[in-house]
């Protein structure tokens, strides 16, 4: 029996409930309830803010969420203790670099450029590991694969490429359309990827060949994210919404709207609850999953943000804009 059916027979003048009073009636209806509960909403507030001497293009947290990667317009990518705020700078790139990203075990940083090439380092030394060569304009993205031994990399070229993280080597390309964004499945057998002409594609690895394409952004799709059991798509666009997607349906979910401008960055918390985006509107926004309703609006960076991730345990969040600060937020 379910709650709606205990109100007709109280209504219809059968006393399932005796002489109980008001508040023990309530207390059983409502454990009749078969919703499943909520998930307890999490907000942030500005802990730290640090200077960059140029606007910041990129930010990531280390996996042990004790440090943070940023790139930035002046060439650098520097590697931040979160606490201290202490930083190694690491030079090498003769343009933009665009993204970073540290490796599974938190051991490397790569980087990639309007340079042409991406870069390895060592996080302890910042040494310079490799230099990968071969696409034919800016690297736009490139990450490491979830066990990493491999970087999946996409340029201006129209290229997405596999690279081997112990030799350098180029293993596989692919030919795409104007690609923005570019990773790897939780499971290394697909690659997704994001086109200016609003469509994400999902892509065998083995054989290169185009599995579906995803339609539903009107405009420019910037970012296209696997959750982490690899199961659904969030992405995020020019048109200014947000989009989660079930792969196996292969259909779109849910449509976020709330930002008032182009949608820069959005991801995953580590248990999949919740989303963290982020705007030209200036605004950082807490999503959560299950119900697409937003959580919170953040504000503070004074232009456009330009990254944002969420640490390995969900309560912090770092962000990344064109006004030459990077900020943390913690729950």
């Amino acid at each position: 029996m379910n709650s709606i059916q205990l109100l007709r027979n109280m209504f219809s003048g059968v006393s399932l409930f005796g002489a109980l009073p008001l508040f023990s009636l309530l207390v059983i209806l409502f454990s009749f309830n078969e919703k499943k509960p909520c998930v307890q909403a999490k907000y942030f507030w500005e802990s730290k803010v640090y200077n960059v001497k140029s606007g910041v293009t990129s930010v990531k947290f280390s996996p042990d969420g004790t440090k943070i990667v940023l790139a930035s317009n002046n060439e650098l990518v520097q590697i931040w203790d979160v606490e201290s705020g202490e930083k190694m700078k690491l030079r090498g790139h003769s343009k933009l670099a665009k993204q970073v990203q540290f490796s599974p075990d938190g051991k490397m940083v790569l980087s990639c450029s309007g340079d042409k090439t991406i870069r390895i380092w060592d996080v302890k030394t910042g040494r310079g590991l490799l230099t990968l060569t071969g696409h034919l304009g800016p690297v736009t993205q490139a990450q490491f694969s979830s066990n990493g031994r491999k970087i999946v990399s996409a340029g201006i070229d129209n290229t997405i490429r596999i690279w081997d993280v112990h030799t350098g080597n180029e293993t596989k390309r692919i030919k795409a359309y104007r690609i923005h964004d570019v990773q790897f499945s939780p499971d290394l057998q697909t690659i997704v990827s994001s086109s200016s002409d609003g469509t994400i594609t999902i892509w065998n690895v083995q054989s290169g060949l185009r599995i579906i394409q995803l339609v539903g952004h009107s405009d420019i799709v910037l970012k296209a994210k696997f959750s982490p059991d690899g199961f659904y798509l969030v992405s995020c666009s020019f048109d200014n919404t947000i989009r989660i997607w079930d792969l196996t349906l292969g259909k779109e979910l849910k449509k976020l709207e709330g930002h008032s401008d182009v949608i820069n960055d959005v991801q995953y918390s580590t248990d999949e609850q919740f989303l963290v985006s982020c705007s030209d509107d200036s605004t950082i926004r807490v999503w959560d999953v299950r119900s697409g309703r937003e959580l919170q609006k953040l504000e503070g960076h004074s232009d456009i943000i330009t990254g944002v991730d969420f640490s390995p345990d969900g309560n912090m969040i770092v962000s990344s804009s064109f006004d030459r600060t990077i900020r943390l937020w913690d729950n």
